[in-house]
């Protein structure tokens, strides 16, 4: 376990720790098969399948970007979702072929000592798009919401505070005409334990953990209470959240960026190619299941 990171105390959990079921579902698990009970698909798209509806999908987010800089329209999508849920994937694969000048990713680290004491929102106001830009936000102002609740970061009153003020913030980002899309990425439990158990084996990906990784595996029930609380109080109609079912994360992929594509009213749009965003993949929050 030397080599490990966490002294392999993500494989550890696995067989000493994780319910009796989920260890069930990771070792019949097949090549192939999607791992969730929940998933309305048995099998992942194919590799040629997915490549060829993702590249219509990159091709349309180019023509997107174009009508931005040519417009001044802003956009913020905010990825939020357990880890490993996919929400850095899912960021790559809109980012792919557009300008990194005008598609900035914000992953901001815990606030520092000056930070803290500043309005919650105040540091995620400075990352805000400028007129042609779009800002994708892996992880937002809804750490509050979730994380914050679980590990104990934040009291009850601050948290209570900051549903009173979510809404509002939100619907002045939307009022100010910022096109403003909320995803939250969904896994199941067992596919994101396997997910984390082949982060841990591969040298490539270890650097991807991090303890909150390891101790959150231990609190899913918690963070299923957070994240259902969260989900009903800040699903609103200016700022409704889409859940996506991500434990395919190519379907995930895809559906997420087709949701923007065919929300936005871009110069030379043409979704032929693109489809329409499969409902059982990307809908409201009664798609969401802890």
């Amino acid at each position: 376990m030397r080599d490990l990171p966490f002294d392999g105390a993500i494989s550890q959990y696995f067989r000493h720790e994780a319910p009796a079921e989920v260890r069930r579902e990771i070792e019949d698990w097949g090549k192939g098969e999607i791992l969730s009970r929940y998933h309305p698909y048995a099998q992942r798209w194919k590799k040629k399948v997915y490549k060829a509806r993702l590249r219509a999908c990159q091709v349309e987010l180019v023509k997107l970007q174009r009508w931005l800089k040519d417009s001044g329209q802003r956009v913020v999508i905010v990825f939020e979702g357990r880890d490993a849920a996919g929400k850095g994937g899912t960021i790559k694969r809109f980012r792919d072929y557009m300008n990194p000048r005008g598609a900035r990713v914000v992953a901001l680290p815990k606030p520092t000592e000056t930070e803290a004491t500043q309005w919650y929102f105040q540091r995620y106001i400075d990352h805000l798009p400028a007129g042609g830009e779009c800002v994708f936000f892996d992880r937002s102002w809804y750490n509050r919401g979730v994380v914050e609740k679980v590990f104990g970061f934040c009291t009850d009153e601050e948290r209570a505070h900051w549903f009173r003020q979510v809404g509002p913030f939100e619907k002045m980002l939307v009022d100010e005409g910022i096109h403003l899309f909320k995803f939250w990425l969904n896994v199941d439990r067992a596919a994101q334990l396997k997910r984390f158990l082949k982060r841990e084996q591969d040298p490539l990906k270890q650097w991807k953990l991090s303890a909150i990784d390891v101790e959150g595996l231990k609190r899913w029930e918690a963070y299923t209470g957070a994240i259902s609380e969260t989900l009903t109080l800040t699903h609103e109609p200016d700022a409704p959240w889409t859940i996506i079912r991500s434990d395919d994360k190519r379907r995930a992929r895809v559906n997420a960026i087709r949701t923007v594509l065919h929300a936005l009213d871009y110069d030379r749009k043409d979704l032929s190619q693109v489809g329409p965003v499969d409902s059982m993949i990307a809908g409201g929050p009664d798609l969401w299941h802890g």
